[in-house]
């Protein structure tokens, strides 16, 4: 038997392997019809310290709105408007109750933002740090659901803002991190004022709350929707496997953030790898019908068409300027 690593097998791949002599069928999110008035979706993710947060710089208000967005984007890619919201929070024995409420403000804060009904909460103990576990609810109406037609080649592939931005928030926040580990110096303060629009999309990524409302009113109904949380690649990989069709992806057509180039260029980055990889985007991914191209340019000014679905055999390519087409990789950890 080869032994095979994550690494190597990446993560849409390990998931698949795992799933194989097993009596079920691959699915991402929970859905289910009530009683003829909607669709019901479900979204889950769970936040680790020192995987997924490092409390050393992450303020803990913006941590609890961070989590809580991470589900409502999960929600809005399976065009669900967002109803009940159901939080865990593991707590270790360094964190106090005023550590908690914080957490608490930010949660709330961004349930109101997301017009969540209702939240349910429970406090665990934790002896591995701080664990914060999400699920959420939301409901489609069966008019959109049913409007929802199946994927073509030539759908368009669009993406709601720029890429990488949030790899390098992160990126510089560990850099300031190491150098303050350094000098344990209280009055060098972290250099962070030049980079606060990359900082603040690690730190506290928004999304539109009126983009389904919006898409709804547009009459446009993506075919696959998807919410970018461990890179493009990962998301556009999940696309091809839940679409049967293939993915082209312009390299020149992805939205960088200001100073990207610059910064990667001085931690020794590619951009191109820290879209593909980089992860905490927060970004939602649509596959558009090609009939509603016009209509989506104009009213969705803020989404960027950055590829378009192809034949199967061509799987999940990035192409080039020069028309060089690359199988695309993707880790997703």
């Amino acid at each position: 038997m080869s032994e095979e690593s994550f690494s190597s097998l990446g993560r849409i791949e390990a998931i698949a392997r795992l799933y194989e002599g097993t009596p079920f069928r691959y699915t991402e999110k929970t859905t289910f019809e009530t009683e003829g008035k909607g669709m019901i979706h479900n979204a889950s993710r769970t936040f680790l310290e020192g995987i997924d947060f490092d409390l050393t710089y992450f303020p803990l208000k913006h941590l609890g709105y961070k989590c809580t967005v991470a589900v409502a984007g999960e929600l809005y890619a399976s065009m669900a408007h967002p109803r009940t919201l159901s939080v865990v929070l593991g707590i270790s024995a360094k964190l106090d109750f005023e550590h908690i409420r914080k957490i608490w403000e930010g949660i709330v804060a961004a349930a109101k933002e997301h017009g969540f009904k209702e939240i349910a909460l429970d406090l665990v103990p934790s002896r591995n740090g701080l664990c914060i576990s999400m699920s959420a609810n939301g409901e489609t109406s069966l008019l959109m659901h049913r409007r929802r037609m199946p994927a073509k080649s030539m759908d368009l592939i669009c993406i709601s803002d720029n890429l990488g931005a949030a790899f390098l928030g992160m990126e510089i926040l560990e850099r300031e991190k190491r150098n303050f580990e350094k000098t344990k110096d209280d009055k060098e303060q972290p250099k962070l004022e030049e980079y606060k629009h990359l900082v603040g999309a690690y730190l506290k990524p928004s999304v539109n709350p009126e983009v389904i409302r919006q898409l709804e009113e547009a009459e446009i109904m993506p075919s696959y929707g998807y919410f970018v949380t461990r890179g493009l690649g990962d998301a556009v990989k999940r696309l091809v496997r839940d679409s049967g069709l293939g993915a082209k992806v312009y390299v020149d057509k992805i939205p960088f953030a200001g100073k990207t180039f610059e910064l990667c260029k001085e931690f020794n980055l590619d951009a191109i790898s820290a879209a593909l990889n980089g992860g905490d985007d927060y970004r939602l991914l649509f596959t558009i019908p090609i009939g509603k191209h016009e209509r989506f340019r104009h009213d969705f000014q803020t989404f960027d068409i950055i590829g378009h679905l192809a034949r199967p055999e061509v799987g999940s390519v990035i192409v080039t300027p020069d028309g060089l087409e690359m199988p695309m990789k993707a880790q997703g950890w």
